[in-house]
């Protein structure tokens, strides 16, 4: 069992080389393979990229020669959604002896993981299903997260979800509940404002009340995404699809979180119905324009990469 920290961040091996950042007022985008050739040709000025590893877990071809290239000129964040932190089980070796190679090769600025479960015992789902909160399963996902940094040997980063139901038993708020995952194993915060304005309208919350409560100093990185709206049962449930540009109450909600956090590196998260790459560039030039807006730094034109 690995030994879950008080509040100590886990600390790279040593000799570890020290991995590049973005500056952090700058967006990110999801790099897709359908735009692989397009950010090569045009090196667009942008602050960094976001990949699933789990698409990289490979020992060679094309995606990973794309990626190396890509590396090359841009900070690289690694995203995860395979480890099932949440789960009871604790996350497969060879998952992690695969991620940890490609973190030492890539050397990311960040690597995060979701709140979340996806597995019971050798069984998979196809989703990332939410924790409880409960002090039960806050033992279990630490333990998680813990083992993960010692395999990993270096910090990550947890994200909030996106929730459609809720339990019957919750005994700890999620801000809380995160905010202990950081005290307990030194992990850092990934906070998804898309996700955070999905569950305020699902659930019919307060956002800015939630963001009161939650450890916005842990915060490493912010993600920003579009969603849908379905009915159910006649009545409204936005669903995080990634699927849609972002829209206004959640950049509203994105410049509160900066002027109250500071700027922290941002991705426009896109994994559906993919638009041109000029359309993402232009979502994460509008993040760079809030994020100097929210501390008072105008924001100058954008020049392409020499």
């Amino acid at each position: 069992m690995p030994a879950v920290r008080d509040g100590a961040p886990a600390r790279a091996p040593a000799g570890a080389r020290e991995s590049s950042r973005p500056p952090p007022d700058r967006a990110g985008v999801g790099l897709k393979s359908e735009h692989y050739r397009t950010v090569l040709a045009t090196r667009p000025d942008l602050g960094w990229f976001e990949v699933h590893p789990e698409n990289y877990m490979v020992d060679g071809g094309p995606p990973l020669r794309f990626l190396e290239a890509v590396r090359a000129d841009y900070p690289l964040s690694l995203h995860g959604v395979g480890l099932s932190l949440g789960s009871c089980d604790p996350p497969p070796l060879d998952h992690l002896a695969r991620l940890k190679r490609l973190v030492e090769r890539f050397e990311p600025f960040v690597v995060s993981e979701h709140l979340s479960w996806s597995r019971f015992g050798d069984r998979f789902l196809a989703d990332l299903l939410p924790v409880p909160m409960t002090p039960e399963a806050l033992e279990v996902t630490a333990d998680n997260v813990a083992r993960t940094q010692d395999h990993l040997g270096r910090r990550i980063l947890i994200e909030n979800p996106s929730t459609y139901l809720e339990f019957g038993r919750e005994e700890i708020p999620e801000p809380e509940f995160l905010a202990a995952l950081v005290r307990r194993t030194g992990c850092g915060l990934l906070l998804d404002v898309n996700n955070l304005f999905v569950c305020a309208s699902n659930h019919a919350f307060d956002p800015r009340k939630w963001i009161d409560s939650f450890a916005l100093e842990a915060v490493e990185e912010i993600h920003v995404a579009g969603h849908a709206v379905d009915d159910a049962d006649g009545h409204p449930i936005r669903v995080d699809n990634h699927g849609s540009p972002v829209i206004e109450e959640v950049w509203s909600l994105y410049r509160e979180v900066i002027a109250r956090r500071g700027p922290v590196p941002t991705l426009i998260e896109r994994d559906a119905n993919l638009p041109p790459f000029d359309e993402l560039l232009a979502e994460a030039r509008h993040a760079d324009r809030i994020a100097g807006e929210a501390i008072g730094i105008p924001q100058e034109a954008p020049a392409r990469r020499a």
